[in-house]
């Protein structure tokens, strides 16, 4: 396990022997991050990072449990000295404090009324050269599982000719995650999992592209789980464990269910009265 050192956040070589001076702002939010990181002592398994292409275009596709996955994720293409361009909400970039950060990061916004402009920026990045972080289930999956993912993350792959590398985030969501009020525990353990690399082959069709990536992010995520160091500390503590380890996490199908009801603008009251939410809450409490 590895955990953030003060001499981390000071040391020269962190990104490399010559880091890109277009990118003075993102390794300062990095090293502000390891501060974070170091007062809270996550302890962070990190595997894979040898999978992250030294140089040249790749896409990182993770499943997505809790909000600070972004902030784990890229610890993974560190070693590498890369820095990932993740793709995220318009509505980040839009506020007023976090929006001048994404913009200076160089991440790219995703306008849901008009994502085509967002996949070809991703496709450009990634034929500069760029690591582009994509969450392909595009919400927190709150049943901690791996959502159907968007085509998107195939398409991007197929068009800018770079390889997909599948990966997994587990842990985060015990300190904040949807649903659940924000527990800033310390010393929470973090696995970040890497695999190998996804080549599309010669006249590979996306849905086959995409089946295999998400065969390969849930191995992976299976792998974090069942590895993972911590266990509920009791039958209230089950929460964060999805319901096929034993945990009161909902299953996905209802979780689907839940997120059907958003969708349609009901909203958590709506999930809080449907039998799928009954049912999670009646867990919990055992």
């Amino acid at each position: 396990m590895y955990t953030a050192s003060w001499r981390d956040v000071v040391r020269p070589g962190l990104f490399g022997a010559s880091p890109d001076p277009r990118d003075k702002p993102y390794r300062l939010v990095i090293r502000i991050a390891l501060v974070v990181f170091r007062l809270f002592r996550f302890r962070f398994d990190v595997r894979g990072s040898e999978h992250v292409p030294a140089s040249g275009g790749a896409i990182i596709c993770s499943n997505h449990v809790s909000y600070f996955d972004f902030t784990f994720l890229g610890l993974g293409a560190l070693p590498r000295h890369r820095l990932v361009r993740f793709m995220a909400k318009a509505a980040v970039f839009n506020h007023r404090f976090s929006g001048p950060f994404m913009r200076a990061m160089r991440h790219i916004p995703v306008d849901r009324k008009a994502g085509s402009s967002a996949f070809e920026a991703a496709v450009r990045a990634l034929k500069d050269g760029e690591v582009v972080g994509i969450f392909p289930e595009a919400t927190i999956s709150t049943s901690f599982t791996v959502k159907d993912l968007k085509a998107g993350v195939a398409r991007m792959a197929i068009d800018a000719g770079v390889p997909i590398i599948p990966a997994a985030v587990w842990g985060g969501h015990r300190v904040a995650t949807r649903n659940h009020k924000v527990e800033w525990r310390r010393g929470v353990p973090v696995t970040v999992v890497l695999g190998e690399p996804i080549t599309p082959g010669p006249g590979e069709q996306i849905p086959a592209l995409l089946g295999r990536t998400r065969t390969a992010m849930e191995a992976l995520l299976d792998e974090a789980q069942r590895s993972y160091p911590d266990q509920p500390a009791g039958a209230d503590d089950r929460w964060w464990q999805p319901a096929h380890l034993g945990g009161t996490a909902p299953t996905p199908a209802e979780a689907a269910a839940g997120d059907t009801l958003r969708a349609t603008g009901r909203g958590a009251s709506a999930t809080k009265r449907s039998p799928g939410g009954r049912v999670a809450r009646l867990l919990r409490r055992r």
